[in-house]
């Protein structure tokens, strides 16, 4: 069991994350889960070779309209990257930090919804095969209105003609769509594996928190598709493998794991193929979580390593975080809302090899996490403090990480 924690000291991501309601009003009660570890930060020493380390802007003469929201690349060498805002639109620019220029890559503004905080888009993805497939295929996560209903849609578009820096807003093919119940919990990112499938996360829909434990529906769970058939009537098949797929009684087949609140950012680990998912949490405690076939991470009769709603709680069966901290709801800058982020696997940042790199929305921590092949967790580190809003993390072709931030802004981590 992964299970070694840590609990650093600190949660509403301006997108989405929080809707911090207690149905219950019971308050969280200890209950650690066998073979969890909370340390506190102060308890835990940095590594030794470990430099100082602080953030810089990454492309100082250039800001994403409607602010920075995700960040991808396709696997085609050309050194660009693309950068989505919440509004429905999707930027692209050469990858060095002198560029000047953006380009718009897509808009469908005409059809995402953005009113609400947690609400617009929310996450893209390219194909494995964008290099080599005719149309140079990419999938977007976003919500829209229909019928008055708000709803999630994943959906594939291709680029125009042979101009792989415009996207066609008319190409359309719509994977996945279905109702929410509320605004907030939409969950928001979409990735592919090294397997060729692409994962999903769902928020567990706002009320009631225990969608997420109903595997019936697709709330609060990460998803698991096979996307490469989708020019046929059906527009995405189920693996065979994925854990629940003869589980019947109307158990969704597409469920990869499930139990969980609002995964806003989770990413694999581009070395070990890892997938880190980072959980918002309720009323006390944000997650940080990796994430294995077919487990259930215990929201909500879990926050954290604590019972949420009952204080005699069975957690038997339920996998818990690799790591929680504390948030401080109602504090100026306080900690408040997790956003995940990558493990480092880029080459300027030597120190922090290996380490998955996360940070809060509110306060602007950011932090790095050690992990080794055993699954135990044996550092963390505040690494710098940058009271900046976190929107995500991003990584390029070469695995170095940037941060992005509502204002339209990018930075990346520098070593002092």
């Amino acid at each position: 069991m992964k299970a070694l924690a840590i609990a650093v000291s600190a949660m509403v991501l301006l997108i989405a994350l929080a809707c911090r309601d207690n149905p219950s009003n019971q308050p969280a009660t200890s209950s650690p889960l066998p073979q969890s570890i909370q340390v506190s930060p102060q308890s835990v020493s940095s590594s030794p070779e470990r430099v100082r380390t602080t953030i810089g802007r990454a492309f100082p003469s250039i800001t994403i309209p409607g602010g920075a929201y995700e960040m991808a690349y396709p696997d085609d060498d050309s050194n660009r990257l693309f950068v989505s805002s919440k509004d429905g639109r999707i930027f692209v620019f050469e990858n060095r930090r002198d560029v000047g220029t953006i380009e718009t890559f897509l808009d469908i503004r005409d059809r995402v919804h953005s009113r609400a905080s947690e609400t617009g888009l929310l996450g893209f993805a390219f194909d494995p095969d964008y290099v080599n497939n005719s149309y140079s295929y990419f999938y977007v996560h976003y919500n829209t209105r229909s019928s008055g209903n708000l709803q999630s849609v994943v959906s594939r578009f291709k680029v125009t003609g042979g101009d792989r820096d415009t996207a066609d807003p008319e190409s359309e093919k719509e994977i996945l769509r279905f109702d929410q119940p509320r605004s907030n919990h939409n969950g928001g990112k979409i990735v592919f594996g090294n397997d060729g499938y692409l994962y999903i996360s769902f928020g567990d829909g706002g009320r009631p928190p225990s969608n997420a434990q109903d595997r019936t529906n697709l709330f609060g769970s990460i998803l698991r598709i096979d996307v490469s058939p989708n020019d046929d009537p059906t527009p995405y098949s189920i693996p065979v493998d994925n854990p629940f797929v003869s589980a019947g009684n109307d158990v969704r087949g597409e469920i990869w794991a499930y139990g969980l609140r609002n995964v806003w950012r989770f990413s694999f680990d581009r070395e070990t193929g890892d997938l880190w998912a980072a959980d918002v949490g309720q009323d006390s405690y944000e997650e940080v979580n990796i994430i294995e076939k077919g487990r259930n991470y215990g929201w909500p009769i879990m926050e954290g390593f604590n019972c949420y709603q009952d204080a005699n709680c069975d957690s038997e069966g339920l996998e818990p975080p690799v790591a929680v901290y504390e948030n401080t709801p109602g504090v100026y800058r306080g900690d408040c809302s997790i956003t995940g982020g990558y493990v480092y696997r880029g080459s300027r940042l030597s120190s922090l090899a290996g380490s998955y790199i996360f940070g809060d929305y509110c306060s602007g921590k950011i932090w790095a996490l050690r992990y080794d092949e055993t699954g135990m967790t044996d550092n963390s580190e505040l690494l710098v403090d940058s009271e900046l809003n976190i929107s995500s993390f991003g990584e390029d072709q070469h695995g170095e990480m940037y941060i992005l931030t509502p204002e339209g802004n990018l930075y990346t981590l520098v070593q002092e």
